[in-house]
């Protein structure tokens, strides 16, 4: 029997419905602080030159216009075949580094199929990651992005949902490098799903996040890492990125370009206690 992981947060972070969801979607999509126009997927086979993007995780009417941009940029870069994410783990369920091989993952747009194949070619390329799906079951972060790509694609793509509860910086970029490694050959995007700093003033979250960031642009996996650290940033998917950072050395992407960079203030006026959220894309 098919495994079903059915949908957390619907009707919490977005709309449960989908007729609704459609137009929360395409709200973000024409909101001032998103891309303010719905994309075209450029559908004509021509080599995609995204190898990956960094989204936001919070509720649409948070951070969905930021997120709008990055999912802009990939459709009018073409259609993967597999999108592989990478998001943290909120919960503290299951394991510490953990894959879903099989099944699909549905929300009110559908079901979304996991692509084995390219699951157990990440699981061949590293010793790290387990086969745990009570990890993904209640997290947020990984779920979020996929209406996104409904809206662009329909369901005719596949994923690959990977869940960091250890955000050490060795094995964040040992998942790096098997990705790097797995996904040759293949049509495929990563996803790293990560909000910014966390409830403090717009002032300061800005300086911290852009610290973070401008290691981001450079692609300096360490650096990004090192300033995570040293200036104790929030960001809850900072091994996702960090992984990301480095699939994108390794399959010699040449550049990283900051697509938006807001908060919650900004939608809700209050900036004494805010979230960052970023959308990055890398290209080859």
């Amino acid at each position: 029997m098919t495994t079903i992981r059915r949908p957390h947060v619907a009707s919490q972070f977005y709309e449960g419905d989908a007729e609704m969801l459609r137009a929360q979607i395409s709200s973000c999509f024409l909101h001032s602080l998103g891309p303010k126009k719905i994309p075209e997927v450029n559908f004509n086979n021509s080599p995609r030159r995204i190898v990956g993007l960094i989204c936001p995780h919070a509720g649409y009417m948070y951070s969905g216009p930021v997120a709008a941009h990055a999912f802009y940029e990939l459709a009018i870069d073409g259609k993967p075949d597999t999108v592989v994410l990478l998001g943290p783990n909120h919960t503290g369920y299951g394991g510490a580094l953990s894959l879903m091989r099989e099944g699909k993952w549905r929300t009110p747009l559908g079901d979304i199929e996991i692509d084995s194949v390219l699951a157990d070619a990440i699981l061949h390329e590293t010793n790290l990651v387990d086969l745990d799906e009570l990890a993904h079951r209640y997290e947020h972060s990984i779920e979020v992005q996929l209406p996104f790509l409904q809206f662009l694609y329909g369901n005719a793509f596949k994923i690959v949902p990977i869940c960091f509860q250890m955000q050490d910086y060795d094995s964040a970029v040992e998942v790096g490098a098997a990705l790097t490694e797995a996904l040759d050959g293949t049509n495929s995007v990563v996803i790293a799903s990560s909000d910014m700093t966390h409830y403090e003033s717009a002032k300061s979250a800005a300086a911290k996040d852009n610290a973070a960031l401008k290691a981001v642009i450079d692609m300096d996996a360490k650096r990004f890492y090192q300033t995570v650290e040293t200036q104790n940033i929030t960001a809850c998917g900072y091994a996702p990125i960090t992984a990301l950072i480095t699939y994108a050395n390794g399959v010699l992407a040449k550049d990283a370009k900051l697509l938006s960079y807001h908060n919650s203030g900004d939608i809700t006026g209050d900036h004494t206690s805010v979230v960052g959220y970023a959308a990055v894309s890398f290209r080859k």
